[in-house]
């Protein structure tokens, strides 16, 4: 992981030279994505029928690819995703399926490639369909355009769903997290439960980092929880300017992909 920056240097959203980019994207997604909205991006991409395209060819897509939300980086995400990686790897020898999800965890950005804006496909992930919770990044000052803030239905602590009922059967803000969790099911890639969920709530900090919406929770939620925060680690705190060697990298990581994530794969 990266030596040379502090972690309390990361994800800082108050300042910085890239804060104008970021809270601009923020405030584009917290005043469109309703719940409405999500039902819309699951419709449009869940069938998976966009295009055809190997696992290392929309990574390396991500070569085009400098997310707006982020406050830390402002290189391509394919970078990322191999830094992410070697740092699992180093950490973690043995567990190729966890290297594996450190590669491809941002792969479902290849939506703002196909026409998504980066407000509906990057940065941090909450649920919709109730009550906004304020560890939400510029909660006090970003929604107040979004219709649901106002629906009564959706400004509880519940809104529309039971107690305890599973972040499985919760509606989250549309992005890149849900996105390459669906195309990896739709295409029967045989990647373990917790890394399924690593790539499905990795960027669902009120969760994760603030510990909010566990009222949502079930056991499995509290069990997958650990290996997410345990993930988080590499992801975030790999980030740096020292980019690793792509080219030395790709024999290993292609390996990983034969083996979980093979061949063509419908998006």
């Amino acid at each position: 992981m990266n030596k040379t920056k502090e972690n309390q240097d990361y994800r800082n959203f108050g300042s910085g030279s890239l804060i104008d980019r970021v809270f601009n994207t923020y405030k584009l997604m917290h005043t469109n994505q309703t719940l409405d909205f999500v039902k819309q991006k699951h419709s449009r991409w869940g069938g998976c029928n966009h295009t055809q395209m190997t696992m290392m060819d929309v990574i390396t897509s991500l070569d085009n690819l400098v997310d707006e939300s982020d406050p830390d980086v402002d290189f391509p995400n394919s970078f990322h995703a191999f830094q992410t990686a070697e740092g699992i790897r180093q950490a973690h020898p043995d567990n190729d399926w966890f290297q594996l999800v450190g590669l491809i965890h941002d792969v479902g950005k290849a939506m703002a490639l196909w026409g998504e804006p980066q407000w509906a496909v990057t940065g941090d992930t909450f649920p919709v369909g109730c009550r906004f919770q304020n560890s939400i990044v510029f909660r006090g000052n970003t929604f107040l355009e979004n219709p649901d803030e106002k629906n009564p239905s959706y400004n509880t602590e519940y809104g529309i769903y039971e107690p305890n009922c599973g972040l499985d059967k919760v509606l989250m803000s549309w992005g890149h997290d849900e996105y390459l969790y669906r195309v990896l099911k739709f295409n029967n890639c045989p990647i373990p439960e917790q890394g399924l969920s690593m790539i499905r709530f990795h960027s669902f900090y009120p969760w994760h980092s603030a510990g909010d919406y566990m009222h949502l929770c079930n056991e499995n939620d509290q069990r997958m929880l650990l290996w997410v925060q345990e993930f988080n680690k590499f992801d975030l705190y790999s980030k740096g300017t020292e980019m690793p060697d792509v080219d030395a990298l790709k024999p290993h990581y292609q390996s990983l992909i034969d083996k979980y994530c093979p061949g063509v794969l419908k998006w």
